[in-house]
């Protein structure tokens, strides 16, 4: 069991061992969940900005990347 207490700022300071375990590093945001039981604290893993972009292309799947070229360049 883990223990921490809450400064008068409201912070508390996360346990070397739950930090290493989490891949914890300053900046890192925590995610606090509800649950029937309590609640559970997660790290927030970001959206990659790419994600929106996945399979955006794959109608050009299998297309000849030379020929793909000449088209955008209007040849």
């Amino acid at each position: 069991m883990y223990r921490a207490k809450i400064t008068s700022k409201g912070q508390i300071t996360v346990p070397k061992t739950i930090r290493d375990r989490l891949g914890l590093r300053q900046g890192d945001e925590l995610v606090f969940r509800e649950t029937a039981k309590g609640y559970l604290i997660e790290k927030r893993i970001p959206e990659s900005p790419f994600d929106q972009h996945i399979g955006g292309v794959a109608h050009l799947k299998g297309k000849d990347p030379d020929t793909l070229l000449e088209e955008m360049r209007g040849r």
